[in-house]
């Protein structure tokens, strides 16, 4: 096939690539307005041994991850539910809460989701507030040269939003889109691959110059009814198949933009 019967496809097919796209992405947009949105706070905490030491550094490394395990512990959330009066079980707690220890560094990073901008907030910097504060108890009984003190880099500010992302879920609906709307040119071109439409078609299928043609009775008849009438390559197939294909494209854009 040559370049000019592809440009010739995409100016003849192009609208259907467009609509879909559209499609797609109005639905991601509207999924996205109509999900429930997520507040995400941040805290980070550092982890320091009391000397320069590579002993106690590797020691501190390990203690990392028992340090994410006692956070992330129903006794260690409940101090915080209670201290920061929140409403809600430590269960809940734990189900929106996400610890991670980084040993390149030395810190501990505590992130808490929630519907409220304030109560996610609250959890995240409560919780490090309860664990610091627990963590100076420890030291305070042991020897300056074999303490481990855990200091918070930052206090929370604020806790922004992190889903859904309205712009991502619009943009990726209309690339999704398109590409559902590739797929249908795709089908309806190979389902009319077989049709004769033009002299050029016969000219092309055959190999001989074509001097004349029979005029179509039924295009005269809807000429004489004013011109109007349906493209020639539209059919009830052809229509049923662009309208199922509209449906899958844009009910499989929504979930996917729901999901991210």
């Amino acid at each position: 096939m040559e370049f000019r019967e592809y440009w010739n496809i995409a100016i003849k097919r192009g609208w259907i690539i467009l609509l879909v796209a559209v499609v797609a992405a109005v639905t991601a947009l509207g999924v996205s307005k109509i999900m429930p949105e997520i507040y995400r706070a941040s805290i980070q905490l550092s982890v320091n041994p009391a000397r320069a030491d590579w002993g106690l550094s590797q020691a501190t490394k390990d203690l990392l991850r028992n340090y994410v395990l006692n956070i992330t512990s129903h006794t260690m959330t409940q101090k915080a539910i209670d201290r920061a009066q929140l409403d809600m079980s430590t269960y809940d707690f734990l189900a929106n809460l996400d610890v991670s220890a980084d040993s390149s560094n030395m810190s501990i990073t505590i992130q808490a989701e929630s519907r409220d901008t304030e109560e996610a907030r609250q959890m995240a910097q409560t919780l490090a507030d309860v664990f610091v504060a627990e963590r100076l108890q420890w030291n305070s009984e042991q020897d300056k040269r074999d303490r481990i003190e855990v200091t918070k880099v930052d206090n929370i500010d604020d806790a922004p939003l992190a889903s859904p992302n309205r712009k991502f879920n619009t943009l990726a609906g209309a690339v999704f889109g398109a590409i559902i709307g590739v797929v249908i040119v795709f089908v309806l071109e190979w389902l009319q691959s077989d049709v004769v439409r033009s002299a050029a078609d016969v000219e092309k299928m055959i190999g001989i110059s074509v001097l004349a043609a029979i005029p179509i009775s039924g295009q005269g008849r809807a000429e004489g009814r004013g011109g109007l009438a349906w493209p020639a390559w539209l059919n009830s197939g052809m229509a049923l198949i662009f309208a199922i294909g509209l449906v899958i494209g844009a009910g499989l854009g929504a979930l996917i933009m729901a999901l991210l």
